[in-house]
């Protein structure tokens, strides 16, 4: 594997002091105005001869080593549009963490789905596990990173790219929030972490592109992923919790979106960790708390009775690695 920085490609009115050791003596550099909120940069390496981008969000106030969340977009997505969906950069600003919107080759990550010739990331070979190690290391030179609190989420094939990348990565990342994401098939048979990672999974059952029951992604055609409940027993008997879950329900503050949350979590696991999973009953394919991008004929509808960004967080928060 050969990772080597190529260029960095700022914002206007970039975050003030962060990133000023990047920047060659010949560049003028202008520093944000104290009263505007930081802005994200875009950054590109080349990983394995192909120039890879991703956008990084460090907000003005910031822990040191700091926390990472990476946020995968989905199939035919790119990091800024998921970056605009999920609302990240505002509760990094609050809480101090930084966030990281990579792009994936044609639009889409390599996760696993070994079928899926529609896949340019898959036909193409790309590593994309690589470009995540190439990813911490390079925002390691921003500012430094708490390595124990390293953590992934996603939506749609980066939901299912979130569960790969712990597995392939369990020594690197904490925590996991994969929404409307399940484990590929057939890289379901391999699955191996070597450390336990705590996951919480975000699936509607009525997601019509990513079933919860397994099967088919967007119905034929683009490889399958397992039923959402197997996905979870991987991970309890990975991370060695307790075989029997609590359950509940949360409450319906949104008795207009035809969506109902169950609940399971499994605690005890080893090194602290817990699998948790809300099953959105009646909701599609779409991101809980946030727009309904697409039409409900196509994705389904969105769940308002909780915001993931938000619950990604706080298990992030209550998940570091030991």
């Amino acid at each position: 594997m050969m990772v080597r920085r190529i260029s960095h490609r700022m914002c206007a009115a970039l975050f003030a002091g962060v990133a000023l050791a990047q920047r060659s003596p010949a560049q003028v550099v202008q520093p944000a105005p104290a009263a505007q909120a930081p802005q994200s940069v875009e950054r590109s390496l080349t990983v394995d001869e192909r120039a890879r981008t991703y956008h990084l969000h460090v907000p003005a106030k910031h822990r040191s080593p700091a926390p990472l969340v990476f946020v995968f977009h989905g199939g035919g997505g790119q990091g800024t549009g998921i970056e605009s969906t999920s609302g990240f950069d505002a509760i990094s600003d609050r809480e101090g963490f930084i966030v990281v919107y990579p792009d994936g080759i044609d639009r889409g990550w390599n996760d696993g789905r070994t079928d899926n010739p529609k896949q340019g990331a898959l036909r193409k070979n790309v590593d994309d596990i690589a470009f995540v190690r190439a990813m911490i290391a390079d925002i390691e030179t921003v500012s430094p990173i708490d390595a124990r609190r390293i953590f992934a989420t996603g939506m749609s094939n980066g939901g299912i790219f979130s569960q790969y990348v712990a597995a392939k990565l369990s020594d690197k990342f904490a925590a996991i929030a994969p929404v409307a994401g399940g484990i590929a098939d057939p890289f379901y048979k391999e699955f191996a972490p070597t450390s336990p990672v705590s996951v919480f999974a975000m699936n509607g059952t009525r997601d019509p592109l990513v079933p919860f029951a397994g099967g088919n992604v967007a119905r034929i055609g683009r490889g399958k992923v397992i039923p959402v409940d197997e996905a979870m027993q991987l991970w309890v008997v990975r991370d060695g919790t307790k075989s029997e879950p609590k359950t509940g329900m949360l409450p319906d503050t949104d008795p207009t979106d035809g969506c109902r949350v169950t609940w399971k979590k499994w605690s005890g696991g080893r090194d602290g960790t817990e699998v948790w999973l809300y099953a959105e009953e009646g909701a599609g394919h779409t991101w809980p708390g946030g727009p309904q991008n697409l039409p409900v004929a196509r994705v389904g509808s969105v769940c308002r009775d909780f915001d993931a960004s938000e619950a990604a967080w706080s298990f992030f928060k209550a998940h570091p690695k030991p």
